[in-house]
């Protein structure tokens, strides 16, 4: 009989052998998105790489290995060609079809691409699929090599919402994405077919798109940058109101991208209303920089005060912004690489300081309005200009450094040049745009908004508390918050709702560009007050006793 520490000896290694089983089977979800297993397309591995579509998101907090990802399943079509291999693939994320064919066929081939179902070919005289593809029979007599025959492998593959296969292109948040995550792979043999003597055509169905949007034909192009990017070199685009038709002159992995619209009238009128916009803002600050030049000379106290400093820097700021767009948008692409290369940094560069300074405008408003008490701090002005000019200068160095700027273009609905100007490098700066540009702006203007929130609270209800009420107060704190306003930057925030149509991008065009009139004429009321202009004198005052506190 066994006594029980016989069997305690038995089961230790039973629970060691569930406890080891155990930890594979949850380990293996981990490593299967990170390149484990990337040459095995049996139907359990494929399933699982399937999954990652879904994991491999940017919220996501598991790490996945998406150049590998993307390799794999670029690498199935040569896998499907093999010999002796299936025929057929019927899986709710991929449908596939191997076919034998010969390379002296009289005519054009034709196959459908519906997506609940495994392509198939038609005749040329049945029902013509709305999604579809035509492969020109000038196709195979273009191939390399006396072949007989050769085997076709067309693919439509389900990507899913995650960050595979979307590329650089998709990650601007500008509205971009994939038609219905799908992409369709053609490949004949283990060849590399470029260059065809006549495109082949592929048909995407869809309804009509917003009216700011458009479709473009792309393909995955392995090569751009360090995982790939969508590309839409050779490929040519016929947007129709049931569907695209995309002619490309090689073989590989398509989509239907859709975009955007930002075609040339569309350009050359914002770009028009901006320049306006930005040579009547200069102006006004100008007068701004040297106003506060007269005051500064003619006033002892003013000295001191170091908000309207503050006010200046922005001006300041903003007016080199101004000049450099548009010295940018002027010059276009012309000068060597290396001129296009400083004109972008610099353009960068003042861009970042305006945002910065606008949120130490916010940091000062701060201090004024809400935090009011213990607010000393030793060389103010000074410890600001350190930030609002060297923090900008180390990101512009940063970025510079890792070779981001370049020539920018921006094209319309028939991939046409619509603007070229000297910005961050198409494709593959877009990483450095959104963090030094998009992410900085977000938290910069989120900062002035919660601050200029906070003020509002302070103005409308603890003023009413304990002032005595005078007839168009209540227009006074409106007019106070707007002039608030053009300091933190509020309308830089219509950026947000430029994706809701074209309206709103005129609005932002219009109203951006204007900032400088706004701050002008914020800063003529604030320190040249008439008699009927109360509007700024608590700000004045708040401004004052925090100087006064500095000395």
């Amino acid at each position: 009989m066994a006594t029980p520490r016989g069997l305690g000896a038995l089961l230790l290694p039973l629970l060691l052998l569930l406890a080891l089983s155990q930890e594979k089977t949850t380990e293996n979800p981990r490593r299967s998105c990170l390149g484990s297993n990337m040459d095995e397309y049996g139907a359990f591995n494929l399933k699982d790489k399937a999954g990652c579509f879904t994991k491999c998101r940017k919220s996501e907090s598991e790490p996945c290995d998406v150049g590998s990802l993307q390799k794999y399943w670029l690498n199935y079509e040569a896998h499907l060609v093999e010999e002796g291999l299936t025929e057929k693939v019927n899986m709710s994320f991929l449908k596939a079809l191997v076919q034998n064919l010969s390379t002296s066929t009289a005519e054009d081939l034709y196959f459908s691409l519906k997506p609940s179902q495994i392509p198939r070919q038609v005749m040329k005289d049945e029902d013509k699929p709305p999604d579809r593809v035509r492969l020109p029979k000038s196709l195979f007599g273009s191939l390399p090599g006396n072949r007989s025959v050769v085997r076709l492998a067309i693919t439509v593959l389900d990507i899913g919402p995650g960050n595979l296969f979307k590329g650089p292109q998709l990650s601007l948040g500008d509205g971009s994405s994939v038609l219905n995550n799908r992409l369709v792979g053609l490949s004949v043999g283990r060849m590399r077919v470029t260059r065809l003597p006549e495109p082949l055509e592929i048909i995407f169905s869809h309804q009509r798109p917003p009216t700011n949007m458009t479709f473009t034909c792309v393909f995955w192009d392995a090569t751009k940058g360090p995982t790939g990017d969508w590309a839409s070199e050779g490929c040519s685009t016929e947007v129709g109101p049931e569907g695209t038709v995309c002619r490309c002159d090689h073989l590989t992995f398509f989509t239907l991208l859709l975009r955007p619209i930002l075609d040339q009238s569309t350009v050359h009128i914002l770009t028009r209303i901006s320049q306006a916009g930005c040579g009547v803002s200069m102006i006004f600050l100008a007068f701004t920089i040297v106003l506060y030049a007269v005051l500064r000379l003619s006033r002892q106290r003013f000295k001191s005060e170091d908000a309207p400093k503050i006010h200046v820097a922005l001006s300041g700021s903003l007016f080199l912004l101004n000049l450099a767009f548009l010295i940018t948008v002027g010059s276009g692409s012309k000068g060597s690489d290396a001129a296009c290369w400083a004109r972008g940094a610099v353009y960068h560069y003042f861009l970042l300081c305006v945002f910065t300074w606008m949120s130490l405008e916010a940091f000062h408003l701060y201090l004024l309005a809400v935090r009011v008490f213990n607010t000393y701090f030793g060389h103010y002005f000074l410890k600001l200009s350190l930030v609002g000019w060297g923090l900008p200068a180390l990101m512009v160095i940063g970025t510079g450094s890792a070779n981001s700027y370049g020539l920018y273009t921006i094209r319309d609905r028939e991939n046409r040049t619509s603007l070229e100007l000297c910005w961050f490098r198409d494709g593959t700066a877009t990483y450095a745009l959104y963090i030094t540009v998009h992410g900085y702006f977000l938290i910069t203007f989120l900062f002035g908004m919660v601050v200029l929130a906070l003020v509002t609270w302070k103005i409308f209800t603890l003023s009413s508390a304990t002032a005595v009420k005078e007839r168009g107060q209540n227009r006074k704190k409106v007019l106070t918050l707007l002039g608030l306003s053009s300091l933190v930057g509020v309308t830089w925030g219509l950026a947000i709702l430029t994706p809701l149509g074209l309206s709103t991008v005129y609005i932002f065009a219009l109203f951006n560009s204007l900032q400088g009139v706004f701050i002008c004429c914020w800063f003529t009321i604030l320190y040249l007050p008439s008699q009927s202009t109360t509007v700024s004198s608590s700000t004045a005052r708040l401004d004052q006793a925090h100087s006064a506190s500095q000395e």
